[in-house]
């Protein structure tokens, strides 16, 4: 307690000095925090639309599917198996065939992707229920950056043309029913959906698909001959380790707010014992212990962090609350980077996140200071009374 109050003593009188040091601290605290929690924030809206929209709780693939290899789509196809059959009437699964085609918006030839889904399906949130309506064209839904690369407005028709299971080249009108919006890119970008009835009837391949997803409140992983079942986690691991790279890139520039903030701290504790060095020795003299001086002058370093983590929760717990309710904006454009990422990004600050960075920053300050003060316990009473450093 003599040690804290000391130290607490000490810091005070140092004035404008100590106050920079901290507030210096505390901004590091707030900017770790808050960097961290918009990066974890993006990660966690980007797993929630990824489920939503595109892995639900996991996939089963045909054993010749390779979602990078066009030309595995050809053979990517099989009658539906009865447990999977079972799960999609009990609502726990909805398959999707796939196969590659070709649209003619305006004349233009641009590559496509079409994916047959149910329209009375619910696992994810593509509005499929809008292909129950009638027409003369097939009705199909496309995304907000399908229709922009296609320049198609909604209640359009156009002119797409596929090649069917026995290698036939057929095409066909389609109408545009539907323009969704969606913050996942692959599942809108170069992507026409269409009613799986009819897409397997187009396939010439009826009651076939080529992946299931799994509803995100199920979990269903049984081993199903010719199927490959990936998980939630083998899904999004691509994401789940851009999001670790951006982590490590964005800890350089609080890095080097820390190592500032220690120099300076640093710079003020060598700076103190030199001015302090009669009061040094009048501590020793009086019966202080060496490693007690050191104690005393290694916790006055450390309560710099512990002011810092005080002044920070003033203004920083208001800020950090205020930016987790109403999100950061992202530019425009963001959305045409390939990546999931929602038009606004909501910090998450986990407890674990805001310890450890307390417990981090008190560390460093802690070790920060006890070299200097090492110093002290070199020190002759009698030359630190006269002013006097061996």
């Amino acid at each position: 307690m003599l040690a804290l109050k000391l130290a607490y003593r000490n810091l005070v009188g140092a004035g404008l000095r100590t106050w920079l040091n901290v507030f210096v601290l505390s901004f590091t605290y707030i900017l770790i925090i808050w960097q961290f929690g918009m990066i974890d924030g993006w990660n966690y809206q980007a797993q929630v639309d990824m489920k939503n929209w595109e892995v639900g709780n996991g996939q089963y693939w045909h054993q010749n599917f390779d979602p990078y290899d066009f030309f595995s789509y050809e053979e990517s196809h099989a009658q539906i198996p009865e447990l999977l059959k079972k799960a999609t009437s009990e609502g726990k699964a909805t398959p999707i065939l796939i196969s590659q085609g070709t649209i003619y918006p305006d004349g233009r030839l641009q590559s496509m992707i079409l994916r047959g889904i149910s329209p009375e399906q619910k696992v994810i949130a593509i509005p499929s229920a809008e292909l129950n309506v009638k027409s003369e064209e097939i009705p199909v839904i496309i995304g907000q950056r399908m229709a922009n690369s296609c320049k198609l407005n909604q209640g359009d028709i156009t002119t797409i043309r596929w090649r069917d299971a026995n290698g036939t080249f057929d095409a066909k009108e389609v109408k545009i029913v539907k323009i969704f919006h969606c913050n996942v890119p692959s599942v809108d970008a170069g992507q026409m959906y269409l009613s799986l009835e009819n897409h397997q009837k187009m396939m010439q391949i009826p009651g076939q698909a080529t992946m299931f997803i799994i509803d995100k409140n199920s979990n269903i992983n049984s081993n199903i001959s010719g199927w490959e079942y990936k998980s939630h986690e083998f899904l999004m691991k691509e994401m789940t380790e851009m999001i670790k790279m951006k982590k490590v890139g964005g800890s350089v520039l609080y890095f080097i707010l820390l190592l500032l903030a220690m120099l300076a701290i640093f710079d003020t504790q060598v700076l103190s014992i030199f001015r302090r060095q009669k009061e040094i020795g009048t501590y020793i003299a009086m019966g202080m212990t060496r490693k007690q001086v050191v104690g005393l002058f290694t916790v006055e370093g450390a309560m710099h962090a512990i002011l810092a983590v005080i002044i920070g929760a003033i203004y920083g717990f208001p800020f950090l609350l205020w930016q987790m309710k109403i999100g950061i904006s992202m530019p425009a454009g963001t959305d045409n980077l390939g990546i999931p990422i929602a038009e606004k990004i909501f910090p998450v600050y986990g407890l674990g996140l805001i310890i450890s960075t307390v417990m981090l920053v008190l560390i460093i300050t802690t070790i920060v200071s006890y070299m200097p003060a090492h110093k002290i316990s070199k020190m002759n009473p009698t030359d630190a009374i006269k002013g006097k450093i061996q």
